[in-house]
């Protein structure tokens, strides 16, 4: 009875300050609408800035890092046979392919070689193939996955948005198909050339790992921790832990 008399007494006290039950509702429905074009405008916002970053920073360090992608064509083509660039079809955000580009790393009949290998994968739960002396590897791929430099024409897949700079990486569409619905939580951004797992031990991290600190990224991303990404990029690009 005090329940219903105090609830009675609160309903008095809006309907006094905003009007009649109706005007109330109108009123609440506003503010909810208010609420959620402020939250929209905040996601929107975020995207914007980081794609305008991401524009910037790719066209700049395409033409900076010009004469370093040259030496390496140079080395990749007098090593071995094939073309310079390696195309894949990568799966992106929402689960849309794309051609990802790479720079060469491997002899040209690699893909072929890849299921006489899939018993030696050293990569925990079976979905990514990994090896640490994987034969089809060339010397000057060795290099040049170490130091990341064959992941730099992935720059221009930054600057057409394919990617971002940092982000989830994309997977190939055989892995994909092994995902579980939990797994799929990785597909909803768009995927990146970096990201947490690359900063914290690379290939080193199991793929269950992997897919945590990915959801972790996307449910807490902003553009500072993009910054903050991609500064300790750098260090762990120098010291090469866990790249093969």
């Amino acid at each position: 009875m005090i329940a219903n008399s105090e609830h009675k007494r609160r309903q008095e006290a809006l309907i006094k300050r905003y009007g009649s039950p109706a005007a109330l509702g109108a009123k609440a429905k506003a503010r909810m609408l208010l609420k959620r074009a402020a939250w929209v405008g905040v996601v929107r916002g975020s995207y914007l800035l980081k794609r305008l970053f991401d524009i910037l920073a790719s066209a700049v360090l395409l033409v900076l890092l010009l004469p370093v992608l040259g030496l390496v064509a140079l080395a990749i083509r007098l090593e071995s046979p094939g073309p310079i660039l390696f195309r894949q079809t990568r799966v992106g955000r929402w689960g849309q392919l794309f051609t990802m580009w790479k720079l060469r790393s491997m002899y040209i009949d690699a893909e072929a070689r890849k299921a006489a290998l899939m018993a030696q994968n050293e990569m925990t739960g079976g979905v990514i193939f990994k090896m640490k002396d994987d034969p089809r590897v060339t010397k000057v791929g060795r290099f040049i996955r170490k130091t990341s430099i064959d992941e730099l024409p992935q720059l221009w897949n930054v600057l057409r948005g394919d990617m971002s700079l940092v982000g989830p990486r994309p997977p190939v569409p055989a892995e994909v198909d092994e995902y579980s619905l939990s797994d799929r939580r990785r597909l909803e951004v768009i995927p990146g050339i970096t990201c947490i797992w690359q900063i914290s031990g690379r290939s080193e991290i199991p793929f269950e790992q992997q897919v945590e600190l990915d959801v972790q990224y996307i449910e807490s991303q902003s553009f500072w921790m993009d910054l903050k990404i991609l500064l300790k990029t750098v260090p762990a690009l120098l010291l090469g832990t866990g790249a093969y």
